[in-house]
């Protein structure tokens, strides 16, 4: 299971050149860049302590929904789904989220998980643990070691599995339970038990030979004839599943791991458990599905489900699934159509450069501006204002080379390396970016997306700063399970289909994340950053994790087709997705433009894949006009975010608003150009038609009045023939940007 060696870390640090022949070590050089591994005084280090086993080397993962176990001696709650469980003193605590959801608050909140739990996973000679470790781990699956003074418990758990595998060196497996639980069936040899327990029913499987006994009580024991068992959260309580389960309940899985590939306009990925008979030689396992996987697999089910505050988990057996979900086109920047009034359009521009060379800020407030100006760069392309737009890529190419270079006794801006847990962290940090490891994705999204810009238009400065680039692709989405540096895949959650902004996790309703769309930011522009520099592992990646974190988003934040939200659930969309609960909230406001709007922006071309489903847009949009306080009046609060949403449903009424009130306050990583380019571009061309896909990724399908017009972005020094799923065939000019003009649809 992806292990990475410290050996490996040592040497590829000292085996770096040092910048411009300076004699300090702790300046690490990168092309024409370099970064720093001594700590600045701006930046707070993350805890010295590592809870983990000696078995783990390397970067340490952070931003997944079992961190806490690295970062505590024991855990917060975590939320593989069915399950959820806690590390204690007295083992791993397990409780069914699923048991109790209710959503009278506004919040869609799963059942509670406590110490308690229904089930805690023990040992008869252990009262109370030292510690838990993290003993191994894979793509969403983790070990937990549980450290007694003479015996040890391992548990293994993870996403999609109802199964606890445990292991044990010396003791018995002892269960105690949250009240007495009602026993339904009891195997011949007593080494298979089925219970309830405060309403949900549990599996418990021994060892062939094994025994449990204590059954009359709150506490059993099993006299396990070898050093393995499992419990499992069952569907039901037939016999027949009971049956089912005991089955697959001695295939440990030991390892969990997606491939993927792009064919035919769709992103193919393969889901695998890997299993290891503890006993016979039957393989697979039964797993669970997300909304999110079922509705786009054709596996076998087998009518099974489990409740979960994301929908619901749909069961199967087998190694695993495959999924196929459509790919969304972006492109670098929207069509020359959307400039409908140069001369407008030339003034907001303009009025872009009084602000251009503003004060260095923090990474994520410093990654805004970057953001604006890279969009800033593309309209003036379009719009032909060339000296603009060489004011906007000087003004990136400056901030950048300054942030990527570390000099000594420099506080920043800069990058600094911390080698105990293999990341790169930004001075200065913001929102606990350093000492927590939160936001990552948030805040090098935007530089890697202005690096791109930078990139697009000159290849020679992508070679001699892009290692720093890729520096910062690596720290939150690194590819390789080997990488010396990093974590593989640090802020995604491969599962889940969406990342994770807390580095820690150490809250009671598990990981969160609120800015879903500055997480797709980041895929985007690793997309872009790996077109423009001919990497197509780069490009490919970003490309998975933007279209996977885009099914997420459609399932659990908007639910744009009405399938998992509870029926009493009184909002369209969520602000926060947590492990355990789904939240109608944001980090820093209640206001009813924060909560939607902290899912939107930045707006960006990318921004596109709101529009896939145009009918929620305008239930969203009607919602959020409903429960404002200054209902339509859009010159308030984030309303030009609000009508640059509703844009991708009525894109002819944010038209007549926008015209009406051409200066209207904007949200501060907006900008009037592109609010102006947004809405014209929609409305002169048309709101995104996602059933139309393509064999190329940067490419748009406009659908307007039943005629469509194609845009395709060729990073290519030659021509290139893209072709459509509808069978349009776009032959795309090299370098640049080609719009085929208006088809009918239904032709």
């Amino acid at each position: 299971m992806n292990r990475r060696s410290l050996t490996a870390l040592a040497f590829a640090l000292l085996a770096l050149p040092l910048l411009g022949g300076s004699n300090d070590e702790s300046i690490k050089a990168q092309g024409k860049g370099s970064y720093t591994t001594r700590r600045p005084e701006s930046v707070e280090a993350p805890s010295a302590r590592i809870y983990k086993s000696d078995r783990i080397e390397g970067a340490i993962p952070t931003n997944q929904w079992w961190s806490s176990l690295a970062w505590e001696p024991f855990s917060s709650n975590m939320f593989p789904h069915p399950l959820a469980m806690i590390c204690t003193e007295a083992g791993l605590a397990v409780s069914n989220p699923g048991a109790g959801i209710d959503s009278a608050s506004g919040h869609i909140m799963g059942g509670g998980v406590s110490s308690n739990g229904d089930i805690v996973i023990g040992l008869s000679d252990v009262d109370a643990f030292a510690s838990t470790l993290l003993a191994d781990y894979s793509s969403w699956f983790v070990t937990a070691e549980f450290v007694g003074k003479r015996s040890r418990l391992e548990a293994s758990f993870g996403h999609g599995s109802p199964f606890v595998y445990c292991r044990q060196s010396a003791g018995k497996p002892r269960l105690r339970f949250a009240e007495k639980p009602i026993v339904w069936s009891v195997s011949e040899a007593g080494n298979t038990i089925g219970l309830t327990v405060r309403g949900s029913h549990y599996g418990l499987f021994g060892a062939t030979g094994s025994h449990w006994s204590g059954t009359d009580g709150v506490e059993f024991e099993c006299n396990n004839a070898n050093d393995y068992f499992s419990i499992a959260l069952l569907p039901d309580n037939e016999p027949e599943t009971l049956e089912l389960f005991a089955k697959y309940a001695h295939n440990h899985v030991v390892d969990s791991k997606v491939t993927f590939a792009s064919a035919d306009g769709h992103i193919e990925a393969s889901y695998r458990f890997v299993t290891k008979a503890m006993q016979g030689a039957a393989t697979g396992t039964i797993f669970s599905m997300y909304p999110h996987q079922w509705k786009y697999s054709d596996v076998r089910l087998n009518g099974m489900s489990y409740r979960s505050v994301r929908g619901t988990m749909k069961v199967a057996e087998g190694e695993g699934f495959t999924t196929s979900i459509p790919i969304q086109g972006v492109l670098p920047m929207l069509p020359g159509q959307g400039v409908a009034d140069r001369e407008r359009m030339a003034r907001y521009l303009q009025d872009e450069l009084v602000d251009i060379a503003i004060e260095y800020g923090d990474t994520y407030w410093e990654g805004k501006h970057l953001g604006k100006l890279a969009t800033l760069s593309g309209i003036a392309e379009v719009a032909g204002e060339k000296k603009l737009q060489e004011q906007f890529i000087g003004e990136i190419r400056r901030r950048l080379e300054n942030w990527f270079t570390a000099t000594p006794d420099e506080t920043s801006p800069l990058f600094y390396y911390d080698s105990n847990w293999g990341s790169l962290i930004g001075a200065k940090p913001s929102y606990g970016s350093d000492s927590q490891l939160n936001d990552h994705h948030f805040h090098y999204g935007y530089f890697i997306r202005a690096a791109a810009e930078v990139a697009r238009l000159d290849p020679a400065w992508a070679d001699d700063w892009g290692p720093m680039v890729e520096l910062l692709i690596r720290d939150i989405a690194s590819a390789d399970p080997s990488d010396s540096l990093f974590p593989a895949t640090r802020c995604f959650d491969l599962y889940a289909g969406h990342s994770w902004a807390s580095g820690h996790a150490k809250f009671a309703d598990g990981n969160n994340q609120e800015s879903s769309s500055e997480s797709m930011n980041a895929w985007y522009a690793m997309m872009l950053w790996g077109a423009a520099t001919g990497n197509k592992e780069l490009r490919d990646n970003g490309m998975f994790l933007y279209n996977t974190e885009r099914t997420a988003i459609e399932e659990y934040w908007f639910d744009v087709s009405g399938t998992n939200f509870p029926e009493d659930f009184s909002n369209v969309a969520l602000g926060m997705i947590w492990g355990g609960k789904g939240a109608f909230s944001t980090w820093f406001s209640g206001d009813i433009d924060c909560v939607h709007g902290i899912n939107w922006l930045p707006f960006t071309p990318a921004s596109i894949y709101m529009g896939r489903h145009p009918d929620y847009v305008k239930k969203n949009h009607d919602r959020i006009v409903e429960r404002r306080p200054n209902g339509n009046d859009y010159n308030t609060g984030w309303g030009d975010l609000v009508i640059m949403f509703s844009a991708l449903s009525d894109p002819k009424s944010a038209a007549e608003y926008f015209d009406s009130t051409p200066n209207c306050k904007v949200e501060s990583g907006n900008t009037h150009a592109f609010m102006y380019h947004w809405i014209q571009t929609l409305n002169r061309l048309g709101i995104n038609d996602a059933s139309v896909t393509a064999d190329h990724p940067f490419v748009n399908v406009y659908l307007n009045e039943g005629n469509r017009t194609y845009a395709v972005y060729n990073f290519q020094k030659v021509p290139l023939t893209v072709h459509f799923s509808d069978n349009t065939i776009v032959e795309a000019a090299p370098n640049g940007l080609t719009v085929k003009p208006k088809h009918a649809a239904n032709r």
